[in-house]
C-alpha cells in the first residue's frame, strides 16, 4: 500500500477519483459485457451504457468534483481495451462521448433531476447516433441510399402515402431516451441511498480476474515507423476505394489486409467470426438488389454487386485499420509523450486503474443479481469506491469526531485537546464555538480562532441572518470562521479543529464547504465536534468512513485526548 501511495503522489485527487469511477465502469463493461455478448442479449450495448450512467450519477453524490464524468469516461474508454472482446476505437469513442454529454448537461443544469435526466437521455441516445455514424463510416454514403430505398419500398408495399423514411429512427431515439431516463432515476436513487446510509467497509475483497484480463502485450515489437506506415496505408486504401475501379482497390485492400494480418494477429479476430461474413454476404446482395431495383434497370446487377463488395471492403479496412493503430498506440514512447502535455495525469491515472481493476472486478456480481435488485447491487459495488480512495491515499489523514449530547462538554474537551496539541509543538488551528452566557442562560456563541484566540460573534439573538433554533447567524462571524478554515485548505502537517458540524452543515450552510475541502486534503488531520445524533449522517454526507468517534459521555476527555495525540504522534514519526 505504501508503494501505491508513493507511486501516485503526483496524481491529483480529482484524477484519482476519476480513475476509481472509470475503473468501476470498466469492470462492469468487462464482466457484464462479456456475459451479455456471449448470450447474444438484445440491446446489450444499451444495458452497459445504462450501467455506466448509474455508476457516474450515483458516485457524483459522494464525489462532487467538476469534470469527474468526462475524466471517468476517458479512463473507462482506455480500460475497455482490457476486455476479452476485440477492441476498436468505436466503443472507446462511444464511452467517452457518453460521459461528455452527461458532463455538459450537469454543468448547464446542475446536479439536479433535470441535469441528470437530460444527460442520461442524451448519452443513451448517442448509442443510436453512434451506430448510424458507424454504418456510414464502415460502408460509406451508399448505405444511406440502401436504407432509404428499402424504407420507401416497404412504404409502397404497405400503401403508405406519407414520407416515413425518418419514422423508424425517430421511434428508436424515443425508446433510447426513455431507457436513459430509467438509468438516471436508478442512479439518483442509489446516490441518495449512499448519502443516507453509511456503508460497511469491513468485508475484504478478493480479486480473481485472470479470466477477464488480456495477457500482457509487452513482447510485441512496437514501432513508430510502423505506426506512420499504417496511417499511410489506411489513407491510400481509402483514396483507392473512392477514386479507382474495383480492379485497383480490390487487390490493394487484400494485400494491405494480409500485411496487417501477418504483423497484427489480433487484427484478424473480427474477420474470423462467422457473423461478419454472414453480414458481408447479406449487405452485398441487398445492395445489389436495391440499387438494381431502384434504378429501374439503369444499373446492371453486376454493378450493384460490386457496389456492395466495395462497401464491405471499406468496412474491412476500417475494422483492421483501427485495430492495428490501436495496437501501435500502446507503444510506451507514445504513452510517455502525454506526460509532457495537459493530459500528464492520464498515464498515472491509467496505471492506477490497472491496479484497481481486479479490486472492482471481484465486487461485480453476476447479471442475474443485477436484474433482481439493481439498486442494492449498484449501492454495494459503488460503496467500495470510498474504501479504494482511502487505500490509495494511504489512510494517512486522521479524522476524529468528538461527539456527545447537547451542552455535554464537547467544546470544553476540544479546547483541552487543542492546548495539549500545542504543548507537543504541533501546529493546530481552526475554529471553536464559545458559548456566551447571560447569567445561566446561553445568549449566543462566538467563533474563536483556535490559533490566535481572536473571536467574533457567530450566533446571537438579534434578528438578521438565517435562524438556527432561537439564534440568528451573524454574517460577519460566519465569514470570519470560513476565512480561518480556508487558510488550511492547502496546508500540510496541521491539525484543524471544527466546532461543530450539524444540521446547518448537512444542509450546505455553515462550515460545509470548508469541511469538504479539508476532508480532501490528505496532508492535514481533522478534529470535528459533532452532536451524537448527527454523527452517522455527517460521516455519510462527507464520505468519512474511517473517522474515529470519541463519545465524551463514554470516553473521558483525557482518554480521548490521549488517543488523538498517540495517533498524531505516530503519523509525525512516519
Amino acid at each position: 500500500m505504501h508503494h501505491t501511495v508513493k507511486q501516485h503522489r503526483r496524481l491529483s485527487e480529482k484524477w484519482i477519483k476519476a480513475s476509481i469511477a472509470g475503473t468501476i465502469w470498466a469492470a462492469s463493461e468487462i464482466v457484464l459485457g462479456s456475459f451479455l455478448h456471449n448470450l447474444r442479449v438484445p440491446f446489450s450495448g444499451n444495458i452497459l451504457t445504462a450501467i455506466g450512467l448509474v455508476i457516474l450519477i450515483s458516485i457524483s453524490y459522494i464525489w462532487r468534483d467538476k469534470g469527474l464524468f468526462w475524466r471517468a469516461g476517458l479512463i473507462c474508454a482506455i480500460m475497455k481495451t482490457m476486455s476479452p472482446s476485440a477492441v476498436i476505437f468505436g466503443p472507446m469513442i462511444a464511452i467517452f462521448t457518453e460521459s461528455v454529454l452527461l458532463e455538459i448537461s450537469v454543468t448547464l443544469l446542475g446536479r439536479t433531476l433535470a441535469g441528470y435526466a437530460l444527460g442520461a437521455m442524451l448519452a443513451m441516445s448517442w448509442n443510436l447516433f453512434h451506430k448510424i455514424i458507424s454504418y456510414i463510416v464502415y460502408y460509406g454514403p451508399n448505405i444511406i441510399e440502401v436504407y432509404t430505398n428499402l424504407v420507401n419500398m416497404a412504404a409502397k408495399q404497405l400503401r403508405i402515402q406519407s414520407d416515413i423514411v425518418w419514422l423508424p429512427i425517430i421511434i428508436l431515439f424515443i425508446v433510447y431516451g426513455l431507457f436513459g431516463l430509467i438509468a438516471a432515476v436508478i442512479g439518483i436513487i442509489t446516490g441518495r441511498r449512499m448519502l443516507r446510509q453509511p456503508v460497511n467497509n469491513s468485508e475484504p475483497l478478493i480479486a480473481e480476474t485472470e479470466g477477464f484480463l488480456k495477457k500482457s502485450n509487452m513482447e510485441f515489437g512496437y514501432s513508430i515507423i510502423w505506426l506512420f506506415a499504417d496511417i499511410l496505408l489506411l489513407i491510400l486504401c481509402f483514396l483507392l476505394l473512392s477514386y479507382t475501379e474495383w480492379y485497383a482497390w480490390g487487390p490493394a485492400v487484400i494485400i494491405v489486409a494480409i500485411i496487417w494480418g501477418l504483423r497484427y494477429r489480433n487484427a484478424l479476430r473480427r474477420l474470423s467470426k462467422p457473423k461478419f461474413w454472414v453480414l458481408f454476404v447479406i449487405i452485398t446482395f441487398v445492395t445489389a438488389f436495391v440499387f438494381t431495383r431502384a434504378s429501374a434497370g439503369e444499373i446492371k446487377w453486376t454493378e450493384g454487386l460490386i457496389t456492395g463488395i466495395q462497401m464491405n471492403f471499406r468496412a474491412v479496412l476500417i475494422i483492421l485499420g483501427f485495430s492495428v493503430l490501436g495496437t501501435e498506440l500502446y507503444n510506451p514512447v507514445v504513452r510517455n509523450f502525454f506526460s509532457g502535455t495537459a493530459f500528464r495525469n492520464l498515464p498515472l491515472a491509467v496505471e492506477l486503474s490497472v491496479e484497481s481493476l481486479p479490486y472492482f472486478i471481484s465486487a461485480i456480481p453476476d447479471f442475474k443479481s443485477v436484474v433482481r435488485n439493481p439498486v442494492s447491487i449498484f449501492y454495494n459495488v459503488i460503496s467500495h469506491a470510498g474504501r479504494r480512495l482511502s487505500e490509495i491515499k494511504g489512510n494517512k489523514q486522521h479524522i476524529f469526531f468528538i461527539t456527545g449530547g447537547k451542552e455535554k462538554g464537547k467544546t470544553s474537551c476540544l479546547k483541552k485537546i487543542v492546548e495539549m496539541i500545542k504543548e507537543t509543538g504541533s501546529e493546530v488551528g481552526g475554529i471553536i464555538s464559545e458559548r456566551i452566557l447571560d447569567g445561566q442562560v446561553t445568549s449566543g456563541y462566538y467563533a474563536v480562532d483556535a490559533l490566535t484566540g481572536e473571536k467574533r460573534l457567530f450566533l446571537g439573538t438579534r434578528e438578521g441572518g438565517a435562524k438556527i433554533g432561537k439564534f440568528f447567524i451573524d454574517a460577519g462571524g460566519l465569514a470570519f470562521g470560513r476565512s480561518i478554515l480556508d487558510k488550511y485548505r492547502n496546508a500540510r502537517k496541521v491539525v484543524v479543529v471544527i466546532d461543530e458540524a450539524g444540521m446547518l452543515e448537512l444542509n450546505g450552510g455553515g462550515w460545509a464547504d470548508n469541511i469538504t475541502t479539508l476532508a480532501d486534503n490528505n496532508d492535514i488531520d481533522l478534529i470535528i465536534a459533532v452532536r451524537d445524533e448527527y454523527a452517522g449522517r455527517v460521516k455519510s454526507h462527507w464520505n468519512i468512513h474511517d473517522a474515529v468517534i470519541l463519545d465524551i459521555e463514554k470516553t473521558p476527555c483525557e482518554e480521548a485526548a490521549g488517543i488523538i495525540l498517540e495517533a498524531l504522534s505516530a503519523r509525525r514519526a512516519e
